[in-house]
């Protein structure tokens, strides 16, 4: 680790001083890297009927057609973590957006509870269910997604990339424009930076697609 000029100060970090670092502070400092990511709530429900529910920073658009949203679970441990592993037994589980209102709460659903405790309860947080779909929703979340597992990916770090197909989703009228487009503000989403660090997002623009006959002229 050095400095980059006198005036910027800036820090330079390569592939040999990263691995120098700290483990906390090089876990952290790589967990910020991508910047302000999605805060999701990810709900389950286990074969015996225990609800469960843990937050996620990994949440990624897929495809449109078929609707798919992926998110990155850790590696398997012994016992297995609720959330995969009651993907895995039922197939289904919801996606909620996280609202500053309740980011405290959200939060400390990360904290690593005895088998079968469920989250809901230990941290308040009201659980919904809505159409019979399996797996409980957020109440208090503005945005609600139901999925059912399509495919998991095994990466190099022993994680896993699980891909679901949207089966129902829950939104705000007062969010969504007649484009189809969220406005996240509108109900106060929060974003993540690192492990624990949240953000309350506001709309700065929104552009039209880009063609290339349309590029406006940059000074």
């Amino acid at each position: 680790m050095y400095f980059l000029g006198d005036q910027t100060q800036s820090m330079k970090f390569n592939k040999e001083t990263l691995g120098q670092l700290d483990r906390k502070y090089k876990l952290n400092l790589v967990n910020s890297l991508s910047g302000v990511k999605s805060a999701n709530l990810i709900g389950t429900k286990s074969l015996k009927g225990q609800n469960n529910v843990a937050i996620f920073s990994s949440v990624v658009h897929i495809s449109s057609k078929p609707p798919l949203l992926g998110m990155i679970t850790r590696p398997e441990t012994d016992p297995p973590k609720d959330t995969y592993q009651n993907i895995k037994d039922t197939e289904y589980y919801t996606i909620n957006h996280v609202s500053q209102s309740f980011i405290e709460k959200a939060h400390y659903t990360s904290a690593k509870l005895p088998q079968g405790e469920s989250e809901f309860l230990r941290m308040n947080i009201e659980e919904e269910f809505i159409d019979d779909f399996h797996a409980p929703f957020v109440k208090e979340s503005g945005v609600k997604i139901g999925l059912k597992h399509y495919e998991s990916v095994p990466l190099p770090n022993g994680c896993m990339f699980v891909i679901g197909s949207i089966e129902l989703v829950v939104i705000p009228d007062a969010a969504i424009n007649e484009l189809g487009q969220l406005d996240l503000a509108e109900y106060d989403c929060a974003g993540i930076s690192g492990l624990n660090t949240y953000y309350g997002l506001t709309k700065k623009a929104s552009f039209p697609y880009v063609r290339n006959n349309e590029i406006p002229s940059f000074e």
